[in-house]
């Protein structure tokens, strides 16, 4: 090899770089130590944009296309440098490549509930994820703000930073937005149009990205907060308590087993239950017979003149749960005091008529 040949070895002709990775967000050329020959090729294709630096300033950005490194074409780069009249020598600088095409399908999720207040079930914690896609629009601030001096910046060294920006903001507009938590489900494709305009300006001033899609698959309540609204479900399906627990017999019924013995304890229970329904004041018995007048209180009833959801359950013969249910649909008239429901008789027996 001449001496020719060796000198030309020292310098860079030509700077391309392919992306293979699929996750690559920015990548310096490895230039080995090599200075950049005067009138140099540089080679940036389709979705990919080229920055310059020199001794820590940010020179030249070049997009799509073939350059040839002239002080032209390098106008920032000539004066940090201080050439005035040109240049004709070889110039050392850090080329980094950035990848400008949307990365689509990055997954985003809550990893602690979010507390908000809901008109139905008052304060509720609630969990959403979905997926984004985004694209790098100011390559030196990205490069100053996110990558750094990292030779080869990729997306899961991002993704961790990118999730809890998007939470938190995802967070402060559930949260305003007062939207109850039954009819967020219909609401997955407006949340995400309304929460770009609020991402996109925080994430390009501080990061130099741009959020194309925003989208939210799922949001979940607690399971207690689930099994009230099935019950509530249930209870709009059936229509009152006193058809529930109707339903509620028939169901023993059905699961009782093919056993005699499963078969006996459900109509006891059964039986039980029926008896306790004709026996309260406009029950099945005080329907038949208009003219009889509601019982008085008494000890052996053990029942006062205002019971909680538990006295009143045992009487009906239902679950604490569902008489806490009816009286917050307003179908059981009753009094909050304080933590707790107070019901009249008078209240239980206009509820059964």
């Amino acid at each position: 090899m001449g001496l020719t040949d060796f000198i030309r070895g020292q310098f860079l002709e030509i700077i391309e770089w392919t992306d293979d990775s699929r996750d690559t967000l920015s990548y310096r050329f490895p230039d080995d130590d090599k200075e950049i020959k005067n009138g140099a090729q540089l080679i940036v294709r389709e979705s990919q944009a080229v920055q310059f630096v020199y001794l820590g300033q940010y020179g030249d950005l070049f997009g799509p296309g073939k350059h040839s490194l002239t002080t032209d074409n390098i106008p920032v780069l000539s004066r940090l440098k201080g050439w005035k009249y040109g240049f004709a020598s070889p110039f050392k600088a850090d080329v980094y490549y950035l990848t400008t095409r949307l990365f689509t399908g990055n997954k985003w999720g809550t990893s602690n509930p979010i507390m908000m207040r809901d008109q139905d079930f008052g304060i509720v914690r609630v969990r959403a994820f979905g997926t984004y896609d985004f694209r790098i629009v100011d390559p030196p601030r990205f490069l100053k703000d996110v990558a750094g001096t990292d030779n080869h910046f990729r997306l899961d060294e991002f993704a961790d930073v990118m999730r809890s920006r998007i939470v938190s903001i995802f967070s402060d507009a559930i949260a305003s937005s007062k939207i109850p938590v039954l009819d967020v489900a219909t609401r997955y494709s407006e949340l995400g149009d309304a929460l770009l305009p609020l991402i996109n300006p925080t994430l390009e001033e501080k990061y130099g990205l741009e959020m194309a899609s925003f989208v939210l698959e799922n949001v979940s309540v607690p399971p207690e907060v689930e099994a009230a609204i099935d019950k509530r479900s249930s209870m709009a399906a059936v229509g009152n308590l006193n058809d529930y627990v109707k339903f509620q017999m028939a169901q023993g019924f059905e699961k009782g087993g093919p056993g005699v013995g499963g078969v006996g304890a459900e109509m006891a229970v059964g039986m039980a239950m029926a008896s306790q329904m004709m026996n309260q004041p406009g029950g099945i018995a005080g329907q038949t017979t208009p003219a009889a007048a509601p019982a008085a209180p008494s000890a052996a009833t053990g029942i006062p003149e205002t019971v909680g959801p538990a006295d009143a359950a045992q009487a009906l013969g239902v679950t604490e749960a569902d008489v806490i249910a009816s009286l917050e649909a307003g179908d059981l008239k009753g009094r909050r005091i304080g933590s707790q429901w107070r019901i009249t008789r008078t209240a239980l027996a206009d509820f059964l008529k």
